[in-house]
């Protein structure tokens, strides 16, 4: 009985070291592939290629995962949690960048602020009520820096997505450019289709026209403003649509497994 429980024990840790083993190879293919869709989407519009950020989404992936893609270099990871983020940013170098890409009660916030001072960007403000709650509280947490953040546009016109209509989006964004010190207006950021298929021709264009408006309305220049937009199912095609930031966890990580109801 006792090899045999050995035995088991030892496929497992060696089924975790190939899965960790396989992220810094999973992750170098999709740089590539960000790549060669820059590269395509820069000579077919006669442009300089621009290189999206590629934002690695570890949520519900354990730290050694975390770990093992910064170890391949990477430092631009994104997580949905509050409770998950703030557990894993401690044990994570100083130097990561973390992008929050989940919804944001504005409960929440002080929590979120305190307990990630290595917050990059925050993509999803849906509304002037959390724009101004977050701006207070990282203002008197770290009024050095202003944090980074995207409003979350709701491109797909259903009523279970987060974010904003099409409509409200510059005059938020000007809210947050005008009176949020501290706060970074950085972009807009959308999902897409309502079953996370990813984005729809529509759904690009809306928040390119969004774009357009945002940056008129807050006089910035339209090159200023990112679009996060692609997930691991659209991402070549996004940054072939314009696409300044992509969001990718499964192609990078494995599926994900959550944990069971209890």
């Amino acid at each position: 009985g006792r090899r045999r429980t050995a035995a088991s024990a030892m496929r497992l840790s060696f089924r975790r070291l190939s899965s960790v083993m396989g992220i810094p190879e999973q992750l170098a293919q999709v740089q590539e592939k960000v790549h060669a869709a820059a590269a395509s989407r820069a000579s077919l519009l006669k442009l300089e290629p621009l290189v999206p950020r590629l934002v690695a989404v570890s949520k519900t992936k354990p730290v050694e995962d975390l770990k093992a893609a910064y170890d391949a270099g990477h430092r631009h990871f994104g997580e949905n949690y509050v409770q998950e983020l703030i557990e894993k940013s401690p044990l994570m170098p100083a130097d990561v960048q973390w992008h929050f890409i989940g919804h944001l009660q504005s409960n929440k916030v002080g929590m979120l602020v305190k307990g990630c001072p290595g917050l990059a960007c925050l993509e999803t403000i849906d509304s002037e009520k959390l724009a101004r709650a977050l701006d207070k509280a990282w203002r008197s947490a770290y009024p050095e820096r202003p944090l980074g953040v995207m409003v979350q546009v709701n491109s797909s016109g259903e009523e279970t997505k987060n974010g904003v209509e099409p409509a409200e989006v510059a005059n938020l964004c000007k809210v947050i450019a005008t009176e949020c010190e501290g706060l970074r207006l950085v972009g807009l950021m959308t999902i897409g289709a309502p079953d996370y298929s990813g984005c729809r021709t529509e759904d690009f264009e809306t928040l390119k026209k969004c774009r357009e408006e945002a940056a008129a309305c807050c006089g910035l220049e339209l090159e200023s403003l990112e679009l996060s937009m692609g997930m691991s199912a659209d991402y070549e095609n996004a940054i072939r649509e314009g696409s300044t930031s992509v969001r990718v966890g499964s192609s990078i990580f494995g599926a994900r497994h959550y944990p069971a109801k209890s």
